[in-house]
């Protein structure tokens, strides 16, 4: 069911490393179209969804028509013998660390490859941050921590984070996510936005997405695939499990098969979500078939709110 596409951002053969020259190519297409969307819709909903952590003195100017009176600064307006407010800038600069799931499973997908989707939203995140003087790091994750690369500032930073989102070749094909999740509570000790990127393939997540929620503004983005809730009528279909290399064979040509498919998936789906809103973790739904525009948008706009 899998398949590997020969487009701009997959590998032509999963188990290569890409040509350089190419590699470079994709990514600075995914580059310009991601800093495009960034300036054209989401730079100011980040802005405004992940404050700075506090505000700090600036200067002082003379009063004016309509300030708020609990700004007037006393002790500065006697001296000078008028009045005077305080002002203040926001202490902007924030830390964001990508989570991206690179195991075997997130090489599937029936439109495009659950990684590219990845790609395309890890890169949209990172300018978004670079736009806001913010910094971003990366953790890429199989069953063990597979790459870290420490938060920096600055678009070149970013680049070097794509580069090895689209470079990186992990040594496993398992999902740990637990391990992923204590490893960035080891290393970001101050508050950081953490965004895991995954599909969610794994147990054994709830305590650490628990622990990383209390402490940092964590947020899960669940990439998906059509195939994922419901598979075609056809014929035979040989199924492979991505990760454990299992395979089975199932007679796609039955309705009664399929239609139960289905229902079980949604089924898991409808419990996750309520296992994710009793654990209060804030979830973007993401699925290889659609646009990205309109569900980080509603999460930005929602999260915007809460704040």
């Amino acid at each position: 069911m899998s398949r590997f596409p020969d487009d701009d951002i997959a590998g032509k053969e999963p188990g290569l490393a890409p040509d350089p020259k190419e590699m470079s190519r994709r990514v600075r297409k995914l580059e310009i179209r991601s800093r495009r969307l960034v300036n054209e819709l989401f730079s100011g909903e980040y802005h405004s969804t992940f404050k700075g952590r506090g505000i700090e003195f600036s200067h002082v100017r003379e009063y004016q028509y309509g300030d708020d009176v609990r700004t007037i600064d006393w002790n500065t307006s006697a001296h000078k013998n008028d009045l005077y407010v305080k002002m203040f800038t926001e202490e902007r600069e924030r830390t964001m660390m990508l989570v991206l799931d690179g195991s075997g499973s997130m090489l599937f997908g029936s439109m495009r490859l659950k990684n590219e989707l990845a790609a395309e939203v890890s890169a949209i995140l990172a300018f978004s941050a670079v736009q806001n003087n913010d910094k971003v790091g990366l953790l890429v994750f199989t069953d063990r921590v597979e790459r870290y690369i420490p938060p920096r500032k600055g678009r070149a930073h970013a680049l070097v984070i794509l580069n090895e989102i689209f470079s990186a070749r992990q040594s496993g094909m398992k999902t740990d996510i637990d391990a992923a999740l204590s490893f960035i509570r080891r290393t970001q000790k101050r508050k950081t936005i953490v965004f895991l990127l995954t599909d969610l393939l794994g147990s054994g997540y709830e305590r650490g997405m628990k622990l990383l929620n209390m402490r940092h503004e964590f947020v899960l983005i669940h990439l998906g695939d059509p195939l994922d809730s419901e598979l075609p009528r056809s014929a035979l279909l040989d199924l492979v499990d991505p990760e454990s290399g299992e395979r089975i064979t199932i007679d796609a040509r039955s309705r009664v098969l399929l239609s139960r498919y289905s229902s079980e998936r949604l089924h898991e789906r409808e419990e996750l979500r309520r296992q994710l809103g009793r654990m209060k973790v804030d979830t973007v739904f993401l699925d290889t078939g659609q646009s990205i525009i309109g569900g980080l948008n509603a999460f930005f706009r929602q999260r915007e709110r809460k704040v």
